[in-house]
């Protein structure tokens, strides 16, 4: 027989005892898969930021020929004793590099080159062991939210593309009686942008993550749809930057004309068409590549203002500040590359260059999310 109910008892009093609506256990298991999917991925962009600093010292250096194999699991040793490191260095006498500019090597010299290359190598492969561990136990946790599988995989399957993309490069050096003492250009360029591409998916992917569902759902009806398409222009037209700085990094263009605003005195390099056919000249003539480079970071300086000048209009101050950032390590990356052209590509020089287009790169992509994504501003917050 159940009790009768008192017509004067508290209602809240049973009511606190019911457990949460089943929506916001929902929620809060979202949000723990979603943070520790984030922490991971920050992980793998930091190594991946790593990853590019090293190779970009590894071609600084170049060092990146001295290991002549590709054995990705058998690599991860390097030589252990004085017979392993001969052999090494006898099979790195076997290509063009050594035999046209290294001869004055000893093994003590190659071992200085050995181990940049083997360490850029190495944190490749660590890349690909945290993502796979990583992405291995989310998803036997069953932690990886709806719709999020195919873009963790997307990130495993471009690092496996950028592992076979490098050895690519790597081969287009590893030649004898060629006369070639270097990678192809437009490889390190694939292999470059690649990275950047694998970069950008991780940012964005962090910054989706960075919010909740119901926020970016809610966040996507105050889209600045002119301001979205401007600054993935704009993201295009760095794209194509890095490429170009590739090219002339892989030529070693920046240390032909040393001098700025001019080229060897003059407004337009000299000897620009010197090789035939005239198209392999935007590849191949040190002149003209620096000098294509310079004038897109002008084309691109110029528009990168027209954004930000678009973005003062923005309601939302995330999204103005963003902008000012993208606009401030523009500036900056500029003013690096003057330093790197007057210096001739110091090492300490044009590393930092390379550096900084990552930030700037993160920069663009962190405010053209801000214009897609808004972050709300109250009144109060807004006057």
């Amino acid at each position: 027989m159940s009790q009768k109910r008192n017509i004067f008892e508290e209602v809240g009093s049973e009511a606190s005892k019911v457990s949460p609506a089943a929506v916001g256990v929902i929620d809060g298991a979202a949000k723990g898969a979603r943070r520790g999917i984030r922490v991971w991925l920050m992980v793998l962009f930091a190594l991946v930021f790593a990853m590019i600093a090293v190779g970009g010292l590894t071609r600084l250096t170049d060092s990146g020929l001295s290991i002549t194999e590709w054995r990705p699991v058998t690599g991860a040793m390097p030589p252990m004793n004085a017979l392993e490191w001969q052999s090494e260095f006898d099979k790195y006498k076997q290509i063009d590099q050594w035999a046209i500019e290294n001869q004055w090597m000893t093994l003590a010299d190659f071992k200085s080159i050995y181990w940049w290359e083997w360490g850029h190598r190495q944190l490749g492969r660590v890349i690909g062991l945290v993502w796979a561990l990583g992405f291995a136990g989310f998803a036997l946790a069953r932690q990886i939210p709806t719709g999020w599988t195919g873009r963790l995989l997307l990130i495993g399957a471009l690092g496996g593309l950028q592992g076979a993309v490098g050895w690519w490069m790597v081969a287009s050096g590893v030649t004898s009686g060629e006369g070639v003492t270097t990678v192809a250009s437009y490889r390190l360029a694939t292999h470059l942008g690649l990275a950047f591409v694998i970069l950008g998916f991780i940012t964005w992917y962090i910054l989706l993550l960075g919010r909740t569902e119901r926020d970016l759902m809610q966040a996507r009806r105050g889209k600045e749809d002119k301001l979205f398409s401007m600054s993935t222009g704009l993201l295009h037209m760095t794209a194509v930057q890095i490429l170009l700085g590739a090219l002339v990094a892989g030529i070693d263009a920046g240390r032909s004309f040393t001098d700025w605003p001019l080229m060897g005195g003059q407004v337009f390099p000299p000897d620009a068409f010197m090789i035939e056919p005239i198209w392999r000249n935007f590849f191949e003539n040190p002149g003209l590549v620096q000098f294509v480079h310079r004038i897109w970071g002008y084309l691109l300086a110029i528009f990168a203002i027209v954004v930000w000048r678009r973005a003062r209009g923005s309601a939302h101050g995330a999204t103005k500040f963003a902008f000012n950032a993208m606009l401030a390590a523009v500036a900056l990356q500029i003013t690096i590359g003057i330093a790197t052209v007057l210096y001739a590509a110091q090492v300490h020089v044009a590393i930092v260059h390379q550096a900084v287009a990552v930030v700037v790169w993160v920069l663009i992509l962190r405010a053209r999310f801000l214009s897609h994504y808004p972050i709300a501003t109250s009144l109060r917050e807004s006057s």
